[in-house]
């Protein structure tokens, strides 16, 4: 084992290996938990959920997140030997959510996913990486970041009730029922967002995992004592101030431990959203993936590897190569297991905190998710009420890069800003990405520098373009 992960050559020990990798999967592990409460709560194009159900299949979203998370990690420690975690990733879930499935169903939309994956796989293993990464301003990969960020706090404060739609009138939402906050799930939602926050400024490891868990338990006794009962009792009967999701019941003993299901896995198509979608939508939805995806891994194995003082001369990881293809890989497998796209996590820097320095803590890690799939049950008694305050945490992370962007120069800055305000504000961060590039490419022409636009941009301008301006086309080409 030692010579295998060269443990005692990087200056550490099985016991801070097996350390790091443990505290690495409870800092990731309420993915577990919020994956499903993202993708697995959407319906698709056809009306249907994941699994192809009418109704949410929550705990099979969590165990085959859980399993392509264990696998992939388990392959990232063994083939790359690096201290690196792969799971879903939150942002990319939520655009696979709200703008792929919106256009196809949940099938296609995995489809899109794996073929993201496979493209991103092509690039690595041809040097074309390279090119894209040049292609695109590093303000406006910060931007996209920023502005998913943004997006992921909106749906948190929209799941919990804390903001709500008005349904009429000028103003399009509103704190709480009529501009107030009403009702005990919403106070739940409050004090798991102090809880998370006080736990997180306090350094405390594994501190959103601990917020879901105690704030369910709050959850689980609110409910039994007020029965609450859910916001939507039967079509024409609403109970505004009734728990958004899942109602926190505790289930008997027999459903708790039944074994989990895989109903996700291998539920993709390849092909059916180009008739669907358009050539167009599909094209710009695979690139947007391939975007976020690809850029978010190339700075995550970078700042994992200085946080492990593992950075060569010229500041790249050892076996950078191998890492990216076992990122490629998990891209597609997440698709293939209709889970959304699995990359790489920045919360494998607690673990690294820890010691951990080899492949040895991701082999720990991969094999704690493995055995939380026997766990994924309990995903259904935890209320979007408990769960989403995380969201809100990570929204604030994310929103941290901003700093990484120079507002005083306006050929970066009013782009930046489109792709941040647009994400939210359209809830859609193809709109939001898509109008951060068409004003880049315009305020570079306007200021005559059309030679600094890189002819990869180009092409992704026009696809844009005509991403807007498709039902004019539509129309005009019927």
């Amino acid at each position: 084992m030692d010579n295998f992960f060269k443990i005692t050559e990087r200056g550490s020990t099985v016991g801070r290996e097996v350390r790091g990798g443990i505290v690495t999967f409870f800092t990731m592990a309420y993915i577990i938990v919020l994956n499903p409460l993202i993708i697995g709560t959407v319906a698709d194009v056809d009306g249907k959920f994941l699994g192809g159900g009418d109704k949410p299949n929550l705990a099979a979203v969590a165990a085959a997140t859980a399993l392509v998370a264990g696998v992939i990690t388990i392959l990232m420690g063994v083939v790359a030997n690096f201290p690196l975690a792969l799971a879903t990733g939150l942002g990319l879930n939520a655009f696979v959510a709200y703008s792929v499935a919106s256009e196809m169903t949940w099938a296609d939309a995995m489809g899109l996913v794996v073929m993201e994956g496979v493209l991103i796989l092509v690039l690595v293993l041809t040097g074309f990486r390279e090119a894209v990464f040049h292609a695109v301003p590093k303000e406006l990969k910060i931007a996209i970041s920023v502005g998913i960020g943004l997006f992921i706090a909106l749906i948190g404060f929209v799941d919990a009730g804390f903001v709500r739609r008005t349904g009429a009138g000028p103003v399009p939402v509103q704190l709480g029922q009529d501009g107030n906050l009403s009702g005990w799930p919403v106070l739940v939602f409050a004090v798991g967002v102090l809880l998370v926050i006080a736990l997180w400024v306090r350094k405390v490891k594994g501190a959103i995992l601990i917020s879901i868990v105690a704030t369910t338990v709050i959850a689980l006794v609110v409910e039994k004592i007020g029965d609450i009962g859910p916001s939507f009792i039967a079509p024409d009967k609403v109970n505004p101030d009734g728990w958004n999701l899942n109602v926190p019941k505790w289930p008997g003993f027999g459903n708790l431990f039944e074994s989990p299901h895989f109903d996700t896995l291998g539920d993709f198509n390849l092909l059916d959203s180009w008739d669907k979608a358009g050539v167009v939508t599909v094209l710009l939805l695979i690139f947007t993936l391939m975007l976020a995806d690809f850029f978010d891994t190339m700075g995550t194995m970078t700042a994992i590897g200085a946080e492990a003082d593992l950075l060569d001369e010229d500041g790249v990881p050892p076996n950078t190569q191998k890492i990216l293809i076992v990122d490629s890989i998990a891209a597609a497998a997440g698709g293939a297991a209709g889970v959304s796209s699995n990359t790489s996590y920045i919360e494998s820097a607690s673990g690294v905190g820890e010691g951990a320095r080899t492949g040895l803590a991701s082999v720990v890690t991969g094999l704690l998710f493995l055995l939380s799939i026997f766990a994924a049950p309990l995903v259904d008694i935890i209320p979007s009420e408990a769960a989403v305050p995380a969201l809100i945490l990570v929204g604030f992370l994310m929103m941290q890069q901003i700093k990484g962007i120079d507002f005083d120069d306006l050929e970066i800055a009013i782009p930046a800003f489109l792709t941040i305000a647009l994400m939210p504000f359209t809830y859609s961060i193809t709109v939001g990405i898509g109008a951060g590039f068409l004003a880049y490419v315009l305020i570079k022409i306007v200021r005559g520098k059309v030679g600094e636009i890189h002819a990869l941009l180009w092409v992704i301008a026009g696809l844009f373009a005509v991403y807007f301006a498709i039902d004019p086309i539509t129309r005009w080409l019927t």
